[in-house]
């Protein structure tokens, strides 16, 4: 029989802290925050930078999904879906789950004050949203907006970390963000429809029904469409910019198509995948265009 040493108590506790808040998932919004830095460059930014704001990212992420989990942690014991979670499996506790919470917060402090004053003085703002999303779903349908916020401070907060300025095209690319999240945030809330009525919990999904919702996401991403190319003109990026918009207008009705009838039983090749490939494929054409120049 294997003993269990201190040591190897805590890299447990870390793998199932890790494994709870999804860590892998931070593909989805980390390519932003690099196309933001990238944009703000106009080139490649200095390897110190990129390495802050990649920990701000993951600081702040980290510590969103673990709020996010602590504070459910009640409702997720009396949803079928997610009562296998963590927390309410007693997988671990809620005063461990705090303390790396702590630390995440911790580290995306120190990473916005490496990175400049400006990115220091807005992260209380963050923390605020990323506290206040978990709260949302008890008495708004709008947590899926909220969620985008969140978000979108990946790629604003990159911005000011290379620039130390909040600029239009920063602003754009947050909206982006935002109304991507957004959308795909109601078509992964479908799931939870029946709980979320019963339990009296609020979503777009509750308000406005199955087909309500498909169409509410589909507008959410018509709108990151349409800011995907307002920033391509107001930047003045050219056709490589221009081909990845393509590329996530393709993706994006495929999404949309995968679960056109409301069948969620595809909803993970929709929602993880689909989602996944579109942030990779923006940073990646946003890399081509810039370093074209």
């Amino acid at each position: 029989m294997t003993e269990t040493t201190p040591a190897t108590a805590i890299f447990k506790k870390i793998a199932v802290f890790l494994e709870m808040i999804k860590f892998s998932h931070t593909i989805f919004a980390l390519p932003f925050a690099l196309t933001g830095a990238l944009l703000a460059a106009g080139g490649l930014p200095g390897v110190q930078q990129l390495f802050w704001i990649i920990m701000a990212m993951v600081g702040a992420r980290t510590a969103a999904m673990g709020l996010n989990r602590l504070i459910d942690a009640d409702i997720d014991a009396r949803n079928p879906r997610t009562a296998g979670r963590a927390i309410p499996a007693g997988l671990i506790g809620k005063g461990v789950t705090l303390l790396f919470i702590v630390a995440a917060l911790a580290l995306l402090l120190v990473a916005a004050a490496r990175l400049n004053p400006l990115c220091l003085k807005l992260a209380p703002l963050a923390v605020f949203f990323l506290v206040l999303y978990s709260y949302c779903k008890r008495f708004t349908a709008l947590a899926h907006v909220v969620l985008g916020i969140c978000l979108a401070a990946a790629p604003i907060g990159a911005w000011i970390a290379i620039r130390g300025t909040i600029d239009p095209p920063a602003l754009i690319l947050g909206g982006i963000v935002l109304f991507w999240v957004a959308g795909f945030d109601i078509l992964y809330a479908l799931q939870d429809l029946e709980f979320d009525r019963s339990a009296g919990l609020h979503s777009i999904p509750v308000a406005l029904g199955v087909g309500g919702s498909l169409w509410a996401a589909r507008l959410f991403h018509l709108m990151m469409l349409l800011l995907l190319a307002w920033l391509c003109a107001i930047m003045q990026l050219g056709g490589l910019f221009m081909a990845g918009i393509g590329m996530v207008v393709v993706m994006l009705l495929y999404e949309h198509w995968l679960l056109r009838n409301g069948d969620l039983g595809k909803l993970d090749a929709a929602f993880f995948n689909m989602n996944g490939y579109i942030s990779v494929a923006i940073l990646v054409f946003t890399a081509l265009e810039v370093l074209a120049r």
